[in-house]
C-alpha cells in the first residue's frame, strides 16, 4: 500500500522539491502552505505521516502539532533551523517523532520517513499468522506488549510514540545493563540514519515525563553520566 506524506511549509520551493523527491520514491504527497488549512485537512483525512516546518507565519509548527495531537497520533517530523534547540526539545516533548535541521538532505529525510513508517506499522497491521508474536515484557511494574505496541505502568496505560517504545524496549530487555546512546540510536533508527545525542536525550526526557504523569515517583530509567542509560527493575 502506498504511504501518503503530508508536507506543511510556507516555503513553496521546499514543498515542491521535497514532494518531487518523495514521489520519485513511491510516496503520495499532500502539500499545504497554510497551517490552518493543513490542520483541518489532516484531522478530516489523516496522512500516514506529516512533515512540519516549525517557523511559519500565523500558526507555527509547534502550535499545529499541539492542536493535531488533540485528535491524532499521526507520526510527525519537524524541520527546524540549526539554532532552534529549544523548539526541537519542545517539539519532541509535545509528541513529534523526530526533527531534521535545515538545510537538510532529502535522502536523510526519506530515510527517516521510511524508518518511522516501518515502526508505525505495528500500530496499524494485524499480526501475521505465519510469524510468532513477540513475547510480552514484564519488569516489575512495567508491562510491554511489543505485538500491540502497548505499555502499562502500575496497570495504567502509558501512550508512547514508536521511537519511545523502541528505546524503552531496548532498556527493559536487560534490566541493569547500561545502554550507551549509540546502542539506543541503533535500536530506534535504522538505515544508517545519523541522529545526534540530543535526540536520544530528548526521547529519554519524554519517556520519564510520560511515566511520571502516571506515577510521580517513577525513577526506573537511570542516567549514568558519560556512559548512557539503564532500566532499573524494582
Amino acid at each position: 500500500m502506498t504511504a501518503t506524506v503530508a508536507l506543511v511549509d510556507d516555503d513553496k520551493n521546499i514543498l515542491t522539491s521535497v514532494s518531487i523527491a518523495l514521489q520519485a520514491e513511491g510516496f503520495m504527497t499532500r502539500l499545504y502552505s497554510d497551517p490552518d488549512g493543513a490542520l483541518k485537512a489532516l484531522i478530516d483525512n489523516p496522512a500516514d505521516l506529516a512533515v512540519f516546518d516549525i517557523k511559519m507565519p500565523g500558526m507555527d509548527g509547534l502550535e499545529l502539532l499541539r492542536r493535531l495531537r488533540e485528535k491524532s497520533h499521526m507520526p510527525v517530523i519537524f524541520l527546524t533551523s540549526k539554532t532552534d534547540e529549544l523548539d526541537e526539545a519542545l517539539g519532541l516533548a509535545m509528541g513529534a517523532d523526530d526533527y531534521i535541521a535545515k538545510p537538510f538532505s532529502q535522502r536523510l529525510l526519506i530515510a527517516r520517513i521510511r524508518a518511522i513508517l516501518r515502526r508505525s506499522e505495528v500500530n496499524r497491521s494485524p499480526e501475521s499468522p505465519s510469524e510468532p508474536a513477540a513475547d510480552p515484557i514484564v519488569r516489575g511494574r512495567l508491562e510491554m506488549d511489543p505485538a500491540r505496541h502497548r505499555v502499562k505502568w502500575m496497570g495504567q496505560d502509558v501512550t508512547l510514540t514508536v521511537t519511545e517504545f523502541l528505546i524503552l524496549e531496548t532498556l527493559a530487555a536487560r534490566p541493569g545493563v547500561v545502554k550507551n546512546r549509540n546502542q539506543l540510536m541503533d535500536a530506534a533508527y535504522q538505515d544508517d540514519v545519523y541522529v545526534d545525542d540530543r535526540t536520544i536525550d530528548s526521547h529519554i526526557k519524554r519517556l520519564r515525563r510520560k511515566f511520571r504523569e502516571v506515577d510521580p515517583e517513577f525513577n526506573a530509567i537511570d542516567t549514568l553520566y558519560g556512559a548512557g542509560y539503564r532500566f532499573s527493575e524494582e
